[in-house]
């Protein structure tokens, strides 16, 4: 089984906030792929499903962004799933709005849901899909920008399509092959001119 994780936080108003891009990108896979309902488990919210024939736990969890790790600790002590079969979605300042790339470990840059991931599970050896979020240019500006909603426009021109891009490209993500995943994602945007 593979975990994947999307990190946000559970808060109504702030279900368009630019941080809880990870929550929008697992929400709309597990719409399109045909997951179970939504249930109440491990501080979260989980849905199974199959892409492709992988089976996959999605998982959001719903302690805030800085106790993200606590619910995925959980998830993955309950059914014994090793650390390279997670992966985590969430908003990346580095990368311009509706780009994605792929990481495998690293560092948290910031990030306050990677540092509880990388605190509560004692290493960053999980995957990890960055989407771009952009920067706002200063940095006493970021903690606003993160928590900002997505304008109309930015939703047409960069979170739509990057989500559609990303469903598309999903059954390579579940086989594990990321770099084709990474590549079909960028084929895609640049055949619509993205």
């Amino acid at each position: 089984m593979l975990l994947w994780v999307g990190l946000g936080n559970p808060e109504p108003s702030m279900q368009r906030n630019r941080h809880n891009i990870g929550f929008m990108a697992l929400e709309t896979l597990v719409l399109h792929y045909g997951f179970s309902s939504w249930r109440s488990r491990f501080r979260g919210k989980i849905a199974e499903g199959r892409i492709g024939n992988q089976k996959i736990l999605a998982l959001l969890p719903m302690t805030y962004m800085n106790r993200s790790g606590e619910s995925v600790q959980e998830a993955i002590a309950f059914y014994k799933i090793p650390l390279q079969n997670i992966t985590v979605f969430h908003d990346d300042l580095d990368l311009l709005p509706g780009r994605l790339r792929v990481k495998h470990g690293g560092g948290a840059a910031g990030h306050n849901g990677l540092r509880s991931l990388d605190h509560c599970l004692g290493t960053p050896a999980y995957q990890r899909v960055r989407l771009g979020i952009g920067h706002p240019g200063q940095k006493e500006r970021v903690c606003g920008w993160v928590l900002g909603n997505f304008t109309k426009t930015e939703c047409e021109e960069q979170l739509t399509p990057l989500l559609e891009r990303l469903v598309e490209a999903a059954p390579l993500l579940a086989e594990g092959q990321s770099d084709r995943f990474m590549t079909r994602v960028a084929l895609v945007e640049k055949k619509n001119g993205i």
